[in-house]
């Protein structure tokens, strides 16, 4: 039997009506459309009826090789960043998930301080350490892994380095909520019955942590094909991704009809990648909106 949705929330132990919960989302939702909703649809007008009616901007996008290789570049380095952040950040959430105390405290707030910090900062931090004097190089001069300094900044793996350290965060929280909701009776039990550690991991404890996995990676990846600061500083115009071409259109090109088309583009990528999500994985399952 299923369970009946609620008709209305509670607020300090009071019932609140329908149109009073409507109420205290409407500030969020008319900031949304002013911020979010009215720009898009003015960039997507430009590109289709400015100065007529016309799919020419898209035609570009599509039929000049510069602006195809920019957009397999952005995905490409939007998966290698979800790679490495999972590798990363699925056995940090794990020790995080099975520790407590000062240990926990100290784990949380390493995840946590990249959040607190500016992502101008610590792209400038990347560029210090990867600059061809920087310490990475010196590091490996010294111990005479290379005879002379080598090029690491406005590479793509620079790239994907620096944006897996700025999105790490957003893949160790999720996976670790999934992990922590995990009761510790499950893995025991199966290690009572005779299975292994690495049994239990792969029958037991992976399979329950799927959801936050399903949940980091598709923020860190729809994250990292938006991204500016990063790929704009640490790649240069070598390693150009979809965004930073959108801002040099629009700043250096002064042409908004075509930065439009790329960022319709850019959106109908993300609009159906999400609908395959929800057709095939089901979602809403993983978002704990339907059992």
């Amino acid at each position: 039997m299923s369970a009946r949705r609620p008709a209305a929330f509670f607020l300090g132990g009071r019932h609140l009506s329908e149109a009073a919960s409507l109420a205290l989302i409407v500030p969020f939702l008319v900031l949304l459309v002013v911020v979010f909703l009215l720009p898009l649809g003015t960039l997507l007008h430009e590109s289709l009826l400015v100065p007529k009616p016309t799919l020419a901007n898209y035609e570009r996008v599509f039929g000049e090789p510069v602006y195809l290789r920019v957009m397999w570049r952005t995905a490409r380095i939007a998966v290698y960043v979800t790679i490495v952040t999972l590798l990363l950040g699925y056995p940090l959430a794990y020790v995080m998930s099975r520790s407590s105390g000062l240990k926990l405290g100290l784990m949380a707030a390493a995840v946590l301080l990249p959040l607190w910090t500016s992502v101008l900062v610590r792209t400038y931090a990347w560029m210090v350490l990867l600059q061809r004097n920087g310490l990475v190089n010196e590091a490996l001069t010294g111990i005479g892994f290379i005879d002379a300094p080598i090029r690491l900044l406005y590479t793509e793996g620079a790239v994907v380095l620096a944006m897996s350290h700025v999105l790490l965060p957003f893949m160790v929280l999720p996976v670790f909520s999934a992990l922590k909701g995990i009761p510790e009776d499950y893995p025991r039990a199966a290690l009572m019955l005779g299975a292994s550690n690495w049994s239990t991991f792969r029958e037991v404890i992976w399979p329950l942590s799927l959801p936050g996995v399903v949940s980091g990676c598709l923020m860190v990846f729809l994250l990292a094909l938006g991204f500016f600061i990063t790929p704009a500083l640490i790649g240069g115009p070598q390693q150009m991704m979809i965004a930073t071409l959108v801002s040099q259109q629009v700043r250096e090109m002064l042409n908004w009809p075509f930065a439009g088309a790329l960022v319709g583009v850019l959106l109908a990528f993300v609009l159906a990648l999400t609908i395959a999500f929800n057709r095939f994985i089901r979602l809403e399952r993983f978002v704990g909106t339907r059992s």
